[in-house]
């Protein structure tokens, strides 16, 4: 049990429910919880406030404690707790605690650690901004595969068609007709059942078709004529009216050879 040293009655002996008019607030809430026999453990166990923080308190030791609104918040929380006025001894802690501090008692949350906790790392604010910058970068990094892959694809898409343009020399057959029929001349006829990409070269290097036909295509040249056909089942070719089996030479579809006359 604490005995106020500066009281002059006996620990039990009542103490005035005012305060004092040159009384500190944090030294009447003590001489009220002596008087009211209460140890200030006990108190701090009740109010779920630390000992050391009561004791600051009951010091009137304001540099100890928190910014001026929480030490107003312990003051009501104490004074409700030990059933005496609050508004006296709030009014009170004004008046003596600039004086003891050199702050404002209302300063209050000008520079509050409660602010700088705000802007935390996990802070909502914060933890929003990190998730929208992993979105924005989640989004970069899928576009840019998917433009590397439609690269690779148009690149791979070029390599094929430049390969298959290419024709095989070792592949070229040669067909003979009958000199039975030998006009002045040399005319290629085709016919298409559907649309497929031929390419045609006579003997002089002149290219007399290339690319994608879908209508019959009358050729005048000078054999032999290199003919490259992209779907030989979908064209029938004569050369001086004769018509010309083209199964003989077709692999995969495909028809690749050197007609001459």
């Amino acid at each position: 049990m604490e005995v106020n040293p500066n009281s002059q009655q006996s620990s039990s002996s009542a103490v005035s429910s005012a305060l004092g008019n040159i009384q500190r607030p944090g030294e009447y809430l003590r001489q009220v919880r002596i008087a009211q026999q209460r140890e200030l453990s006990d108190a701090a166990s009740d109010l779920s406030i630390p000992v050391k923080t009561l004791t600051a308190l009951e010091q009137d030791d304001y540099k100890s404690l928190p910014e001026a609104t929480f030490i107003k918040g312990y003051y009501r929380t104490y004074a409700k707790y030990l059933k005496v006025d609050a508004s006296s001894i709030i009014q009170r802690f004004d008046e003596i605690y600039q004086n003891d501090t050199g702050l404002l008692p209302n300063h209050a949350l000008n520079n509050s650690p409660i602010k700088i906790m705000g802007k935390l790392p996990g802070s909502n604010s914060d933890r929003n901004k990190k998730w929208f910058k992993r979105l924005v970068v989640g989004f970069a990094v899928l576009l840019a595969i998917a433009i590397v892959v439609m690269a690779i694809q148009n690149w791979s898409s070029s390599t094929t068609n430049e390969t298959e343009i290419t024709p095989a020399e070792s592949d070229v057959q040669v067909l003979s007709l009958d000199n039975s029929t030998v006009v002045s001349g040399d005319q290629l006829q085709l016919d298409f059942k559907r649309p497929t990409s031929i390419h045609i070269v006579d003997s002089t290097g002149k290219v007399l078709a290339t690319g994608r036909q879908a209508a019959s295509v009358t050729l005048n040249g000078e054999t032999p004529f290199q003919i490259r056909l992209d779907d030989a089942s979908a064209v029938s070719l004569t050369l001086n009216n004769e018509e010309i089996g083209l199964s003989p030479y077709t692999v995969n579809g495909k028809a690749d050879f050197r007609l001459s006359r």
